[in-house]
C-alpha cells in the first residue's frame, strides 16, 4: 500500500482548494464603488473628504485600551504563520528530522498568540459581533494541532520512514516493519524464565534482522540466540524492541529526557493500536493540511485585518468577498509563479523545464492547463452570482458588464484547455498528416516529416495571460465613486497588465529557445510576472468599498497603500525563495548528500 504523497497530488490539492473557494466569489454588481452608472459629478473632491467621527464606527484599529496586548497577538501570529509555518511545511514535505521540532515551535508561538488574543478579548468590548476571525482562528489552531499530533505518532510508529525501498512513505512501511517480530511461543518461554521485570526484545544495531549478517542473532535464530549465556548475565536482560524509524530522526524529534521517553512510549502504544487503513486516512489528511496550511493561514490573517477594521458588515460582505477572494487568488497565483521560477513542481514540468521521464503513463496537466481550468471554473460558476448583490432587483447594464467579464473568463479558460489538449492537437494535424503517404514514398523521409517540432515539448499558451491582461486594462479604466477608489483600481489593474506582458515575454523567450533540460530554466521575466501578480492581488483586495472608505476616514494617501504593498511584496518574494532553498537543503541532508555539491550530478 502506498500513500498519496505524489507530485500530482501535491499539485491537485492546491488546485482543488482554490477551486472550492471560487464559487464563493460574489458579484461586483452590488458594490457601490464599482457602479459605472454614477455621473462624473460623483467623483468630486467632496467624496474624498474624511467622514465625520460620529458616522464612522469605532474599530480595533483605534481602540485605546490594551493596545500592547493586541500588538503582541499580531506579532506572535505573524511570526508563527508567516515565518515558522512555511519552514515546518518544507521540512514536513521532505520528511526531515527537523519537522517535529519546528512544528512544536509553531504550536508554542501560536499558543502565545492565542493567549494574548484571549486576554485582549476579555478586556475589550466586542466591536465586531459574530466575526469570522475568532471562529476560523480556533478552527485552524485545532487543525494544525491535530496535524502535529499525527506527525508525532507517525514518526514514532514509522509512517514517515524514508529509508526503505521506493520513495513512498506510509502505511506499507508500518505494515512491514513497525516492530521486530517475536513469536508468541518465544514470548511465553521468556515469561516463564523471567517472571520478574519484563521489557520487549531487541536486536543489535549492526543486525538488520534479515539473517544476512555473520555472527548476528538473526542468523542464529528467529527468536532466541543459540549462544549459551547465563540467565543472570547483564547481556541476557531484555532489551527494547527497535522501530522502523531511524534513530537519528527520533533523537532530533524527541529530546533524550525521561519525560520524552514517557511521551515516546505513549505515542508508540497509541500508534500500535491504529490500523493500516486508518493510517492511510490520517496520512491523507496530514498531506492535505501540509499543502493547504499556508493558504489557511493567509485566510485567517485576512479575516483578522477585516475584524480589526470592522470591514464588510451587513450587505457589504458581498463586495468584501468579491474583492478579497479574487485579490487573494491573484496573490497566490503570483506565489505559484515565483515558486515555478524557483523550481517547484519541476517533476511535473511546471518549472519552465522539460518534464522528467516517468515510469507512470498517467496524464499530468500542464501549468497552463491548470491556469485555464481555474479561469474556466471561475467564469462558469460566477456567471450566476453577478446579480447576487442586487438580488430581487432588475438587471442593469452594470450587471451585464460584469457578466460579460465572466463570459470572457469562461470562454478564455475553455479555449486555453483545448489548446493544451494533445488529442485536439492531433485532430488539428489530421489534414496535413493525411497527405504524407502520397508525397513521401521513402519511410525514413516520411518519419522525418512527421517528427514533432521542438515547441511541442513545451507549453506556450498565452490565453491565461491574455485574460488577465484584458481584466487589468478594463479595471484600470473602471469609473469609481471616488478619486481614491479610481486610483487604487488603476494601480492594481496596471500591475496585472504588467504581469501579463511579462508572461508574454516569457513565451517569446521559450519559443526562440525552448528548454532542453529537466532543470528549471528560470526565465527572468517570470520574476516580473510574480511581482505584478502578488502586488496586484493585494491592491485588488485594498480596492473594496470599505477599505477605501477607511483610507479616506484616516486620511491615508492613495500612495501609502501602494508603497507599503511594494515593500511587503519584495520581502515576501525574498522569504519565499529562502523557504524553497531551505526545502532543498533539507532534502539533501536527508538524502545524505553534501550540501555544497551538486545534488543532481552523477
Amino acid at each position: 500500500m502506498r500513500l498519496i504523497a505524489t507530485p500530482t497530488f501535491r499539485a491537485a490539492s492546491a488546485v482543488l482548494f482554490l477551486g472550492f473557494l471560487l464559487p464563493a466569489v460574489l458579484a461586483h454588481g452590488g458594490d457601490e464603488n464599482m457602479d459605472m452608472g454614477d455621473s462624473m459629478d460623483s467623483m468630486a473632491i467632496d467624496g474624498d473628504e474624511p467622514s465625520p467621527g460620529a458616522e464612522y464606527p469605532p474599530s480595533y484599529f483605534t481602540h485605546p485600551e490594551h493596545r500592547g496586548v493586541l500588538v503582541a497577538h499580531i506579532g506572535f501570529m505573524v511570526l508563527a504563520w508567516v515565518v515558522v509555518l512555511p519552514l515546518a511545511t518544507m521540512f514536513s514535505l521532505t520528511r526531515s528530522r527537523y519537522t517535529l521540532p519546528t512544528q512544536f515551535i509553531f504550536i508554542a508561538i501560536n499558543a502565545l498568540g492565542v493567549l494574548f488574543s484571549t486576554i485582549y478579548n476579555a478586556n475589550t468590548p466586542d466591536l465586531y459581533p459574530n466575526n469570522a476571525h475568532h471562529k476560523l482562528g480556533w478552527l485552524v489552531t485545532w487543525v494544525l494541532s491535530v496535524q502535529v499530533l499525527v506527525s508525532l505518532l507517525g514518526r514514532v510508529a514509522g509512517a514517515f520512514n524514508k529509508k526503505k525501498d521506493g520513495d513512498h512513505a506510509g502505511a506499507d512501511a508500518m505494515e512491514r516493519r513497525s516492530f521486530i517480530p517475536v513469536s508468541h511461543a518465544a514470548m511465553d518461554e521468556h515469561h516463564r524464565l523471567h517472571s520478574g521485570h519484563y521489557s520487549p526484545l531487541c536486536r543489535h544495531s549492526n543486525d538488520s534482522g534479515q539473517g544476512t549478517e555473520p555472527n548476528t542473532e538473526s542468523l542464529r535464530s528467529a527468536s532466541f540466540s543459540s549462544t549459551p549465556e547465563p540467565l543472570s548475565s547483564p547481556t541476557a536482560e531484555p532489551r527494547h524492541k527497535e522501530y522502523a524509524e531511524d534513530e537519528d530522526d527520533l533523537e532530533a524529534d524527541l529530546p533524550s529526557t525521561p519525560r520524552a521517553g514517557v511521551l515516546r512510549n505513549l505515542a508508540t502504544k497509541i500508534g500500535a493500536k491504529i490500523s493500516v487503513r486508518a493510517w492511510k486516512v490520517l496520512m491523507f489528511g496530514y498531506n492535505f493540511v501540509d499543502r493547504t496550511s499556508m493558504i489557511l493561514g493567509f485566510i485567517t490573517l485576512c479575516t483578522g485585518i477585516i475584524t480589526m477594521g470592522r470591514f464588510f458588515e451587513g450587505r457589504q460582505v458581498f463586495t468584501g468577498l468579491a474583492h478579497w477572494i479574487k485579490g487573494g487568488i491573484f496573490f497566490w497565483l503570483g506565489v505559484l509563479t515565483l515558486g515555478r521560477w524557483a523550481g517547484c513542481f519541476g517533476e511535473l514540468g511546471w518549472a519552465w523545464n522539460i518534464r522528467p521521464k516517468s515510469a507512470s503513463k498517467r496524464w499530468i496537466p500542464s501549468a497552463e492547463f491548470t491556469e485555464s481550468f481555474l479561469i474556466f471554473f471561475y467564469g462558469s460558476t460566477n456567471i450566476f452570482l453577478e446579480h447576487l448583490g442586487n438580488w430581487g432587483g432588475e438587471y442593469s447594464f452594470e450587471d451585464l458588464e460584469h457578466i460579460s467579464i465572466t463570459v470572457l473568463f469562461l470562454g478564455g479558460g475553455l479555449c486555453g484547455m483545448l489548446i493544451e489538449s494533445d488529442r485536439i492537437r492531433e485532430l488539428l494535424n489530421t489534414t496535413v498528416a493525411s497527405t504524407i503517404d502520397e508525397r513521401y514514398s521513402d519511410a525514413h523521409e516520411r518519419e522525418l516529416a512527421l517528427e514533432e517540432p521542438t515547441t511541442y515539448r513545451f507549453s506556450m499558451n498565452p490565453i491565461p495571460a491574455l485574460v488577465i491582461l484584458l481584466l487589468g486594462i478594463m479595471m484600470s479604466s473602471h469609473t469609481q465613486e471616488s478619486m481614491i477608489s479610481s486610483m487604487v483600481h488603476k494601480q492594481w489593474g496596471t500591475m496585472l497588465t504588467g504581469a501579463s506582458f511579462a508572461r508574454g515575454l516569457t513565451y517569446v523567450i521559450t519559443y526562440l529557445k525552448p528548454p532542453t533540460s529537466i532543470l528549471p530554466s528560470r526565465p527572468p521575466t517570470e520574476l516580473l510576472a510574480a511581482f505584478g501578480l502578488m502586488t496586484g492581488g493585494i491592491l485588488f483586495m485594498a480596492s473594496s468599498g470599505d477599505t477605501v472608505e477607511g483610507m479616506i476616514h484616516y486620511n491615508l494617501d492613495v500612495m501609502f497603500m501602494y508603497t507599503v504593498t511594494m515593500g511587503l511584496v519584495g520581502l515576501l518574494m525574498a522569504w519565499e525563495i529562502i523557504v524553497i532553498a531551505v526545502k532543498g537543503w533539507a532534502a539533501r541532508k536527508e538524502a545524505g548528500k553534501p550540501v555544497g555539491v551538486r545534488f543532481y550530478s552523477a
